[in-house]
């Protein structure tokens, strides 16, 4: 038998420096989106005042979509709380599952609001009223920019934590300021056309519901996705098997499955070594592979199980 010594590979992220790293980016995110949930209620307060002062039914559904936002929010931040808990004994695999069940329930908000707001602007549409201020237009700019600097901060922070829920309170974030574009360039039609034109804003917030509901469907396909262990990315897997096989005394991989849950990557893999191997060396070889891709930087990988093959 000849002899093994595998070369050591990174030390991996100590279990105090990987539960600080998970706190940081915890505390963050629900900073994140409770600044998004009040934002929401401020929000909401003021197209409700513009909408009824400046008699524009869009503002109106627009300040009701923003306070199912505020319920929205609130549903996400629990989840995100709740997908940060480190594994128990009823839990040993974590709690991230939570965060794709609070994305089902965040995603049921949104088609119920589509509906909502959609069934409000028909009736608006058949019945004769009153067209808008010119002055809703400067509000509606504000929400918009508002809106679409919250979605690009919740964006960036969701890619960097691998967090579902940032990123969907992200693309809420996105579709209500879609809804105040759309409710804006009703106004607008409605002020340009004169009488006649008031229901111009009505056919805009309902054009808005389509897009609200589209984003809703895609928020339940991610949430699905990953409460089904759906495939991960063919680069991340490449990565992960190129990682494993830099490992000495790896020959070769069969199987690598691997599954997402909360913010951290589970991994299950098979690895070939010699056949010649002690039951010592072909551990030793398992540990090298596990600690290297814990260790690895960016992949956000929180456990390997590995198992050993001998080649033929």
């Amino acid at each position: 038998m000849r002899p093994f010594s595998p070369v050591a590979a990174p030390a991996p992220a100590s279990p105090t420096a990987t539960a600080r790293g998970n706190a940081d980016r915890t505390a963050r995110g629900a900073r994140l989106i409770l600044q998004g949930a009040l934002v929401n209620l401020l929000l909401a307060g003021i197209k409700f005042t513009a909408g009824i002062l400046g008699h524009t039914q869009a503002l109106i559904a627009d300040g009701a979509e923003s306070l199912l936002d505020v319920v929205s929010s609130l549903v996400a931040w629990a989840g995100f709380k709740v997908a940060a808990r480190p594994p128990d004994a009823d839990h040993p695999y974590g709690h991230g599952k939570a965060e794709a069940v609070a994305g089902l329930a965040v995603a049921a908000f949104v088609l119920a609001m589509a509906g909502g707001i959609g069934f409000h602007a028909v009736q608006e549409i058949l019945t004769p009223h009153r067209g808008p201020s010119w002055w809703t237009l400067p509000v509606l700019a504000g929400v918009v920019a508002i809106k679409l600097f919250l979605s690009r901060q919740l964006r960036a922070a969701g890619e960097q934590a691998g967090s579902q829920a940032l990123q969907v309170e992200s693309l809420h974030h996105w579709s209500d300021a879609v809804t105040s574009a759309a409710a804006a360039a009703g106004i607008s039609l409605a002020l340009l056309g004169g009488e006649g034109w008031a229901v111009a804003d009505d056919w805009a917030a309902l054009l808005a519901c389509v897009v609200i509901a589209y984003n809703g469907v895609a928020i339940i396909r991610r949430a699905l996705g990953d409460v089904m262990d759906a495939a991960l990315p063919a680069g991340f897997e490449a990565e992960v098997r190129a990682l494993a096989l830099a490992v000495p005394g790896v020959r070769s991989l069969d199987k690598v499955r691997m599954r997402k849950s909360g913010f951290w990557h589970l991994v299950d893999l098979q690895v070939r070594v010699d056949g010649d191997l002690s039951v010592r060396e072909g551990h030793a070889i398992a540990h090298a592979v596990k600690d290297a891709l814990v260790a690895s930087s960016g992949h956000a990988i929180a456990d390997v199980t590995v198992h050993v093959e001998p080649t033929v």
